[in-house]
């Protein structure tokens, strides 16, 4: 108990030096030792690096997880280390419903048929979300706050104890220099004898005395360097270890990226499954592909040639007062496209002249012999028919020809 009550006693006066000094510091009063500059660099450095990594870390979670209520439910179960319940996707959610839907209505009539295709395409993409989710949580998010729980709080504790050591030596270094101050006054004022009751006498120097208070402080102070000099050393080998940081953190930033690639490809690649289905469905379903992509294209500006614009309406086409940039000409001297539709590539004949060169932006699988397959960044000839659907145009590469999707091409000059 007694010792307690020392330590205790101990505790509190070394409180209380800290804060005298830490006030007369920001008083102006005091002196402060100044670390170097590469050290105040370094916690520069930490500083902006926590700032940060908390930054991308929040808003991170708010992309994957837009819902704030679920997030906090997550947060829950993490910190009571439980595992958190499997929650359906909005997407999932969507096609269960326009299953049920074409239950209801008939899963053999076309909008049944259309909701039975469109729901099992939103099932596939809620699963990939949910993967998506999942693999960005482990390869990226779980780093980040495994170094602002773990590496981040290690260095801002030894950084409060720096702290402390830094004002324990100004303690010092203020206590010696009052020292050596009254030991140069003393020296100059003859000797004083002391006598007290009891027939005890005192006699000293005051000089003398004044001379052990300063070896002690010097001492003390000695004592405080030593350690403000190894905390110092232990705190920069930590903040060194930002840039083993920053390179763990880059790894994680390409294995994020890789995985919200694989997830967009995914979705992009169901989806175009989807708009071939319900393109080459049964009459009455939705007609998708075409439509979608030119006027996705005229709402970034991009104006389409007009042989390719004849079925859009004139509302969805940007507004621009400068004539469309060249366009492909219809090709009279060319047979049209028989009413039934079909096209048999050995009855088109080459034209002379009014052809275009085109880059396919994707690859692209043919579906029958009167559709030409494409190859990404591949170089083909192209050119339209009277009469022809304006989503389709007849490309030919070398000996082979056939249709392709306009939304597969990039049109050169």
């Amino acid at each position: 108990m007694d010792f307690n009550v020392k330590k205790l006693a101990s505790d509190a006066g070394v409180f209380f030096t800290r804060a005298v000094q830490f006030t007369e510091e920001k008083l102006g009063q005091a002196e402060k030792t100044e670390l170097d500059a590469h050290f105040e660099n370094l916690l520069s450095r930490a500083d902006s690096t926590k700032n940060w990594t908390e930054k991308i870390l929040r808003q991170t979670e708010v992309l994957l997880q837009p819902n704030p209520s679920a997030r906090v439910e997550e947060f829950l179960y993490e910190k009571l280390d439980r595992k958190i319940p499997s929650r359906v996707t909005n997407g999932e959610l969507l096609g269960q419903y326009m299953t049920e839907a074409a239950n209801d209505f008939g899963p053999s009539s076309p909008y049944g048929q259309t909701l039975i295709k469109v729901g099992e395409t939103q099932k596939r993409l809620g699963v990939a979300e949910r993967d998506f989710i999942h693999s960005s949580s482990i390869n990226f998010l779980t780093p980040l706050r495994n170094f602002l729980e773990g590496d981040w709080r290690t260095i801002s504790k030894e950084r409060r104890i720096l702290q402390n050591r830094r004002l324990d030596l100004d303690a010092c270094k203020a206590r010696l220099k009052k020292a050596k101050a009254a030991e140069a006054k003393a020296a100059a004022l003859p000797d004083f004898q002391e006598t007290r009751p009891r027939n005890y006498v005192l006699s000293a120097s005051a000089s003398a005395l004044w001379s052990d208070e300063v070896d002690k402080a010097e001492h003390e102070l000695r004592v405080a360097q030593t350690e403000f000099d190894r905390q110092a050393e232990v705190t920069r080998l930590l903040l060194e270890g930002i840039s083993s940081t920053h390179v763990n953190h880059l790894r994680c930033l390409h294995e994020f990226a890789e995985d919200q690639a694989t997830y967009f490809a995914q979705c992009y690649q169901y989806m175009v499954d989807l708009q071939k289905q319900l393109g080459r469905g049964e009459p009455g379903e939705l007609l998708l592909s075409g439509a979608v992509e030119k006027k996705w294209r005229c709402s970034r500006g991009e104006a389409f040639p007009a042989t390719f614009v004849g079925n859009v309406d004139a509302a969805s086409l940007p507004l621009s007062t400068s004539p469309p940039a060249a366009t492909l000409p219809l090709l009279q001297a060319v047979s049209p496209i028989p009413a039934d539709g079909t096209l048999n590539p050995a009855d088109v004949k080459p034209p002379a002249s009014g052809t275009r060169k085109a880059r396919a932006l994707y690859d692209y699988e043919a579906a029958d012999s009167s559709e030409l397959a494409l190859m990404a960044d591949e170089l083909i000839t192209v050119y339209s028919l009277p009469g022809m659907d304006p989503d389709w145009l007849i490309g030919e590469r070398g000996n082979k020809k056939g249709k392709v999707p306009v939304t597969y091409l990039e049109l050169l000059s």
